[in-house]
């Protein structure tokens, strides 16, 4: 009998982990992170809810953190099998996982040198060898193809419109009378989002396991780029610096996006925009390697033009420590978009701190 462990996202919307056993296969969907307040942080510091050597697979739907950030340690912990996701995944998950890995280092080290942690000494997380050997384990598959990752699972991903390469996860389990179909949604996207597709429709399943955070609120109709236009034009005037906090993954690309467009309708006027998060740029060229899973939309675009719909005229991807200093010598109008999204670390905080 096929059983599912529900190990994370529960109770709280972060940590996303399910623990598929049919009797000969086991495996993951996601092994993320836990974040927010301190006791959910708390928890991936905890045992593996189960021997990582005993588990055959992990099926990843994206690469977010709060899905993806504990793989290093599964890794490190003795998980042997594979780890498959899309093309697009694997390639933000090296990424993703090895600055998360950086920064778990980085706090480790500031706390030792600052000695205000209880244990001594203070260890990160995970290290970048345990990312590297995570990464060293992804396995892409296409859209749409069926895979057999074992003799009695089928894994299907369809795209979930939430990030480029998200996934809605498909699987058929064989064995039984007749086959099982359980499907995982992931995060899903917006219908009409910019950049993406659509969430493919499912059309059946005989459980489905379905993403909730956003489950009871009803989603404003306006259209976000009038409000963030009033926004720019309005500090323009005032000759002011309007400064964006976004994540690296996804975000960030999306606003560029809707800059570029927003000029080319002269909706705002041709500022210089400065991208500020090294991050964010490694990711900005994964999309734009990935046009053809771009919406309708976005690929007309490029056909058009032959460039990459997220890039435009007049912006500038900031790299070193000290070209990012030197944006506080700036005194015209400018954008900054930066990071962290939720403005609670990162170069967007010294550009807070300064401008205000």
């Amino acid at each position: 009998m096929t059983t599912i462990q529900f190990l994370g996202a529960a109770g709280t919307v972060s940590g996303s982990k399910f623990l598929v056993n049919t009797g000969k296969t086991r495996f993951f969907v996601d092994y993320g992170m836990f974040q927010g307040p301190k006791n959910l942080r708390l928890r991936n510091w905890d045992n593996p809810p189960v021997a990582p050597d005993s588990v055959d697979h992990v099926l990843l739907t994206h690469a977010h953190l709060d899905h993806s950030g504990m793989l290093p340690a599964l890794a490190r912990d003795g998980f042997k099998g594979k780890i498959w996701t899309t093309p697009v995944t694997v390639e933000l998950c090296g990424i993703n996982l090895l600055d998360s890995a950086h920064l778990q280092e980085e706090d480790a080290r500031f706390a030792n040198k600052m000695s205000f942690s209880k244990h001594k000494p203070a260890l990160p997380l995970f290290t970048t060898a345990d990312a590297e050997k995570a990464i060293e384990r992804l396995k892409a598959a296409e859209y749409g193809v069926p895979t057999a990752i074992s003799g009695d699972v089928e894994v299907r991903f369809l795209d979930a419109g939430h990030i480029l390469g998200s996934a809605i996860v498909e699987t058929t389990i064989h064995g039984q009378e007749s086959p099982l179909r359980v499907v995982f949604s992931g995060d899903l996207g917006r219908y009409d989002a910019l950049i993406l597709r659509d969430p493919v429709p499912v059309k059946d399943a005989d459980y489905l396991l379905i993403e909730s955070t956003y489950g009871n609120r009803v989603h404003p109709h306006g259209d976000p780029a009038n409000d963030l236009a009033a926004i720019i034009n309005e500090t323009a005037r005032r000759g002011g610096m309007t400064i964006i906090p976004a994540f690296a993954v996804g975000r960030t690309q999306t606003l560029l996006y809707m800059l570029r467009d927003m000029k080319e309708r002269r909706a705002i006027p041709d500022l210089p925009i400065f991208v500020d998060s090294p991050m964010a740029r490694r990711v900005t060229d994964v999309f734009c390697r990935y046009i053809d899973d771009f919406d309708e939309e976005a690929k007309a675009i490029w056909r058009e033009t032959g460039e990459c719909p997220i890039l435009s005229g007049n912006m500038e991807f900031v790299h070193t420590k000290d070209e990012s200093q030197k944006i506080n010598d700036i005194r015209y109008p400018a954008i900054i978009v930066s990071a962290s999204g939720m403005a609670t670390g990162g170069r967007v905080l010294h550009h807070l701190k300064y401008r205000l």
